[in-house]
């Protein structure tokens, strides 16, 4: 039985335990072939300010960029109990998605027009759980080294109202185009 069918069948056992969560969103590709015609940096900045709509799993995940420089990318997330894992804190990749998504940003922020990136590689270390007392985290990241054909950056997780660090990663990206 997959994860949705279960949730169903226990939403019909348990409605008083039961919550749910409408998600909207718009079509990624057409964002996509927007941001394809822009610089790093303006594509970046035009999601920043809502000018172009987010991707749908940024909306999934309630996170979005509030700061935008030339190899700098800070995202802020609010997780909730939607990201919980099964037993009671926010799941770890809730907090590497989240630094994921920092660290290729800063490295989208150096691109040209026309040219994109992808991970390569990812690393993650976790320093303190997310619980549900974390009512919003931050996402700082910045390019460490921009190449022709790679970049590296390294970000770090902080719960926003205390400072604390919960996790800290690096990330190598390739430059395609």
């Amino acid at each position: 039985m997959s994860s949705v069918e279960s949730a169903a069948a226990h939403a019909e056992r348990s409605p008083e335990a039961t919550r749910s969560r409408t998600v909207v969103w718009q079509d990624p590709l057409a964002s996509a072939a927007e941001g394809a015609e822009l610089a790093g940096i303006d594509y970046m900045r035009a999601l920043a300010s809502g000018e172009l709509p987010p991707a749908p799993f940024a909306v999934l995940l309630r996170m979005h960029p509030v700061e935008i420089e030339p190899g700098r990318a800070v995202f802020e997330g609010q997780p909730g109990e939607e990201h919980f894992n099964p037993i009671g804190v926010v799941h770890g990749g809730y907090a590497a998605t989240l630094l994921d998504s920092a660290l290729g940003c800063a490295v989208h922020t150096t691109l040209e027009r026309g040219v994109s990136y992808t991970t390569l590689s990812l690393e993650v270390k976790m320093v303190r759980p997310i619980t549900a007392a974390t009512e919003r985290v931050r996402a700082e990241a910045e390019v460490l080294y921009r190449g022709r054909r790679q970049a590296t950056a390294q970000a770090r997780l902080t719960d926003a109202a205390s400072g604390k660090l919960l996790a800290h990663g690096s990330a190598t990206c390739m430059i395609i185009g």
